[in-house]
């Protein structure tokens, strides 16, 4: 704009010249614009002031132009035109600065507050994994090893299988539910060595019943590590199973048309001996439903809720292969 502007009346180096000045003075515009005006009243939400000191940047940054320019280079406006099409120059350009340093300003924080959202949404989204990789009660893991010493000093014969199942349900935590995703197989092995440790606790008189169908689809198909396994201890910490006679689990599952089905159906424990954690309330669900939308928007149905009968449902539907 300079030089089509001012190639009238000035002749080629002071045409230069002037070029050079005015992309310093503008250069120190912008920064005034950029990392003053914005930060200061803008995101500070004085938008009013932003827009007045604008205003007056505008005007001073013309008029010294305005100024300096003839005087320093002598311009000669004699030719028709010429006095307004620098003045148009000078308006035009100094808009243009202040309103570009203004839009980048604001955008750059636009996008950093958004690259914080995003970067805070996915530590959530691994506190809540980490949570569900967690959830398995520590006080059980003790009581268990507590079951197996009291059995290994009585020389019983559980005290091998209570080894292999905790051993099984051990490994699948440590090294299993590190990754990201596991296939159905792997988190089942979990749910079955997890009930095995409980039926041997109680001496194999829990109602547990796992309607698993034998499909190879399930060596195949993976699903986020220890969802199934979160929603199965939750059933066996709410049911009151080992303390109440009535208390039962059903548990099934199938895929089917890339479609993976898990229902769990258990009474609901009313006279309990041992209250159920506070702390364990709805953090399961919560955090599951969160690792669901990560993984599967728009491609699953999650229930939870009561049952007739004392009963408590839960139902999860995941296309693994949409």
């Amino acid at each position: 704009m300079t030089y089509f502007t001012e190639n009238y009346f000035l002749d080629s180096t002071q045409l230069v010249i002037s070029i050079i000045l005015n992309t310093i003075f503008n250069v120190g515009i912008y920064y005034l614009v950029y990392y003053y005006l914005v930060p200061r009243f803008y995101l500070s939400n004085k938008y009013p002031e932003f827009i007045l000191y604008a205003l007056i940047l505008f005007l001073v940054s013309s008029l010294f132009r305005i100024l300096w320019g003839p005087a320093v280079f002598q311009m000669d406006f004699s030719g028709k035109g010429y006095h307004v099409g620098f003045l148009y120059n000078v308006y035009i350009s100094q808009g243009i600065i202040i309103l570009v340093g203004s839009f980048l300003g604001i955008t750059k924080d636009k996008f950093l507050i958004e690259q914080d959202v995003i970067s805070l949404g996915e530590e959530k989204d691994q506190l809540y994994l980490d949570l569900l990789k967690s959830k398995l009660n520590p006080h059980f893991l003790l009581n268990t090893l507590n079951n197996i010493y009291a059995n290994s000093v009585t020389h019983s014969e559980k005290t091998s299988d209570s080894i292999l199942q905790l051993s099984k349900l051990l490994k699948y935590i440590i090294y299993d539910s590190g990754k990201e995703k596991v296939t159905v197989s792997q988190e089942f092995s979990s749910l079955k060595a997890l009930a095995a440790l409980y039926q041997l606790k109680y001496n194999n008189q829990l109602d547990i019943v796992m309607d698993i169908e034998d499909q190879e689809e399930f060596e195949i198909a993976e699903i986020p590590s220890a969802i199934l396994l979160t929603l199965f201890e939750n059933a066996l910490k709410h049911s009151a199973i080992g303390e109440d006679a009535h208390a039962f689990i059903k548990l099934f599952c199938h895929i089917e048309r890339s479609e993976l089905y898990f229902e769990i159906i258990n009474s609901v424990g009313k006279d309990r001996t041992h209250a159920v954690e506070s702390d364990y309330h709805g953090l399961g669900n919560e955090a599951i439903i969160h690792i669901l939308e990560k993984f599967y928007p728009d491609q699953y149905e999650f229930y939870s809720g009561p049952k007739e009968n004392d009963q408590y449902k839960i139902a999860l539907t995941i296309i693994i292969n949409g």
